[in-house]
């Protein structure tokens, strides 16, 4: 089960606006991103999904790092209004990387899945730039999905048909093939069907079926509780309860000996009962006792019966 915080940078350019991915490229996209949500979320719960738009007026981030679908509908509502302008997809990238930084998990890998529905125009046509943000991600561990359909397919060049600008990014950004580029062309099939059989959500769809069904999920019968970890718990799930077990075995072991627990606490409580039934001092006598000697002998003769009022005058 992959434990991962993801980014989705969608296009609201107006390109946007097409029909030929029905019902629009704009409607075709909201449906990704809804199938692209609930299966981060059913893979794992620790998972956490943002959302991000990279036209109109600039990139704006909508949501970041939440567990509501409800959110993610309203921002994809909200952007509907607002489709226009043109992509950015280097500033958008680097928004994204900044948003999954702040992430509040830390031990949530990072991801960010980018569609892209118009031409590469300016700094993400070039490819020198884009190849040095590539390994800039790479740097940080993370890892990039890249969605082309409609305008944002590139069509070959004669002589070089294997390569393109988005293609090598992906390569120079993939560390152990963690980062992928979905290409889907116009046709019967829509956007949200290619990236269910791709190997975007290949990882988490198998995590969330049962063992005995064929994926590499542990909730079915024949799962083991505890699998083969140390703890008896997989960090990577559950990474608070995995050092709970942890502390438990080092208390246990390190700070009481070889002694069992039981034994341990009887002889507390034992020295516990025997601190209690020591006699205790007066307080008037420890008062006393705690006096300088001068004025102790003092005390003691002006307490002294014996001695009048006359015979301590004469005295002083």
């Amino acid at each position: 089960m992959p434990l991962e915080a993801t980014m989705m940078v969608i296009d609201n350019s107006e390109y946007m606006r097409n029909g030929d991915y029905q019902p629009s490229r704009f409607d075709a996209q909201a449906d990704a991103v809804n199938i692209v949500f609930q299966t981060k979320i059913d893979s794992n719960p620790e998972n956490t999904v943002g959302i991000m738009s990279m036209a109109g007026k600039g990139p704006e981030v909508l949501v970041t790092h939440s567990k509501d679908l409800g959110q993610i509908l309203k921002a994809i509502h909200t952007t509907s209004s607002k489709v226009g302008g043109a992509i950015d997809i280097p500033t958008a990238i680097a928004v994204a990387q900044l948003a999954l930084k702040h992430r509040e998990n830390k031990n949530l890998r990072q991801r960010i899945i980018v569609f892209v529905g118009s031409p590469l125009e300016g700094p993400a046509a070039d490819e020198k730039g884009m190849v040095k943000l590539a390994k800039k991600l790479k740097k940080n561990n993370v890892a990039v999905d890249v969605v082309c359909f409609g305008d944002g397919i590139e069509e070959p060049v004669p002589g070089q048909e294997d390569k393109s600008v988005l293609k090598s990014f992906v390569e120079n950004a993939s560390s152990g093939d963690n980062s992928h580029l979905v290409v889907v062309p116009v046709g019967a099939r829509l956007i949200s069907d290619v990236l269910i059989s791709s190997p975007i959500l290949s990882d988490d769809r198998s995590a969330s079926i049962p063992a005995e069904l064929g994926g590499t999920g542990g909730d079915g019968p024949g799962a083991s509780a505890g699998g083969d970890f140390e703890f008896g718990v997989d960090p990577s799930l559950d990474p608070e309860l995995a050092m709970v077990g942890f502390w438990h075995v080092f208390i246990v072991h390190h700070l009481y000996g070889s002694r069992p627990f039981v034994y341990q606490c009887r002889r507390l409580r034992r020295e516990k009962q025997l601190h209690q039934r020591r006699p205790r001092i007066p307080r008037r006598k420890l008062q006393h006792l705690q006096l300088p000697l001068s004025r102790r002998k003092t005390r003691k003769r002006l307490s002294s019966p014996r001695l009048s009022q006359c015979h301590l005058r004469r005295k002083m």
